[in-house]
């Protein structure tokens, strides 16, 4: 998108718009995480052989390779805006604009 012909009550928008998407994207990975693993939980502990133990590394594989993807994806949500705030952000998408414009010009 070209943010250059928008205002900056625009610009906020857009980037505001985008950051929700953003979050909202987590949260529906995270719903989706626990309702799939529960219901491999569930299925793994009903076709337990009488001889087999539910706390084996089986069990719970899917569970932590996948959490660990999660929880990578929540750092990539919220952490750029713990550690590097809004003025950072605002200065970057600053400097960006006027990286584009000297090179739209060259």
């Amino acid at each position: 998108m070209n943010n250059i012909n928008l205002s900056p009550d625009e610009i906020k928008y857009q980037q505001a718009l985008k950051r929700v998407k953003k979050i909202k994207g987590f949260y529906s990975h995270l719903t989706i995480y626990v309702v799939i693993n529960v219901m491999i939980l569930i299925l793994n502990s009903r076709n337990l052989d009488a001889n087999e133990d539910f706390w084996r590394w089986q069990t719970f594989n899917t569970l932590i390779f996948w959490g660990i993807g999660l929880v990578v994806h929540g750092l990539s949500v919220f952490m750029p805006a713990m550690l590097l705030g809004k003025k950072w952000e605002e200065k970057k998408i600053n400097q960006l604009m006027e990286k584009e414009k000297q090179n739209k010009w060259e």
